[in-house]
């Protein structure tokens, strides 16, 4: 690689010429500066922005860890990052972790990867970043891996309850909103597949489906309430069961798109007609929801904008306009951003009886 002492010798002036041509630092003369720019580009000079960097005490450059990037929303969550920290002048250092290779759904075990989590920290460190961002694969608390950490850290998809800021979506609010939308339509029967009793996102989607049917004056029916997993197949068998044993049943809220998918293929099984028979709805507003036949109604989280905040954020934790970016200070801050109900072909609008509450 080519160094100012090159282009100095291939120019025939000092080093310190050359250094000032490259920075616009002082009055050179037209041929001169001609002479060494020509140099450079012979030589293919590429400037070491690092150490430059250095010297100015910024590195331009944002630490990203992801816990898994095959994560659905991680791909989303990055882009909203990359393109907002692009605009500003900073580059991104991007680490996968691939911690859903290591343990799947089965987040306590993420503990036992401590150490290697805190290494690729490390590494991170090492390469001068001014900042972190620290994206969780699933919404739980991550103080463990980012503890001791000097420089400012913004979670998304993910908290610290050592008081990082963190950013995500609101569950409750989308779950709330979608159970609305389907007691608008004049639903009261409504099967509801869970994700897991241990997941924060599935806890906050059931308190929002509760309020919203007390809201509307509807008694909450246990009996028609599953526990699921996340996957297609729980979605299926949880259907399976609801609408055997409760053939009332208008309309199912799964937690996730996974298992909505697997609720209208059960149903087909079973001779029922979506939305003509059963309503369903799901939550992500995953790719295959739009191709599903019927297309699936869905609750949309806005993760690009969850990327865009935790960006803005950390530049302001960088700059000094946001205090609370490290373990210093013990509020936490958790930014939630509104969910949107995505309106498709899986819902149908029925009349009830008020005898039927």
């Amino acid at each position: 690689m080519a160094t100012i002492k090159d282009i100095a010798k291939k120019a025939n002036v000092s080093p310190a010429t050359v250094s000032y041509v490259l920075n616009n630092s002082a009055q050179i003369s037209p041929e001169t500066r001609e002479r060494v720019l020509k140099a450079a580009q012979e030589l293919n000079y590429q400037p070491n922005n690092l150490a430059k960097s250095l010297r100015k005490k910024k590195s331009m450059t944002i630490g990203v860890i992801a816990e898994d990037i095959t994560v659905f929303s991680a791909p989303e969550i990055i882009d909203g990052i990359n393109r907002y920290l692009e605009e500003k002048g900073y580059h991104i250092i991007l680490n996968n972790l691939r911690l859903v290779k290591k343990v799947g759904n089965n987040y306590s075990k993420v503990i036992e990867h401590l150490e290697e989590i805190k290494k690729s920290i490390e590494v991170l460190l090492t390469r001068q970043v001014e900042g972190m961002i620290y994206i969780g694969f699933h919404m739980r608390d991550v103080a463990p891996f980012i503890k001791g950490i000097k420089i400012p850290i913004v979670c998304t998809y993910c908290y610290s309850s050592l008081g990082h800021i963190s950013v995500n979506c609101d569950d409750y609010q989308g779950a709330y909103e979608v159970t609305k939308y389907l007691l608008e339509n004049g639903h009261r029967k409504i099967g509801l597949i869970t994700g897991p009793n241990d997941s924060l996102p599935s806890q906050e989607r059931l308190k929002g489906f509760k309020d919203a049917l007390s809201d509307f004056g509807v008694k909450l029916d246990n009996k028609l309430i599953r526990v699921g997993n996340w996957e297609y197949e729980s979605g299926y068998e949880n259907t399976m069961s609801i609408l055997k044993e409760n053939r009332e049943v208008t309309a199912i809220f799964a937690m996730n798109d996974l298992m909505a998918c697997g609720v209208m293929d059960a149903a087909k099984e079973l001779g029922i007609k979506v939305p003509d028979q059963l309503s369903v709805v799901g939550f992500d507003d995953r790719e295959f929801s739009y191709f599903h036949d019927p297309k699936l109604t869905t609750v949309k989280m806005p993760l690009d904008k969850m990327g865009e905040e935790a960006a803005k954020l950390i530049l302001e934790c960088i700059s000094g306009d946001k205090l609370i970016c490290t373990e210093d200070e013990k509020e936490i801050r958790n930014l939630k951003l509104k969910c949107t109900v995505i309106e498709r072909e899986s819902v149908k609008k029925i009349h009830y009886s008020s005898n039927n509450l």
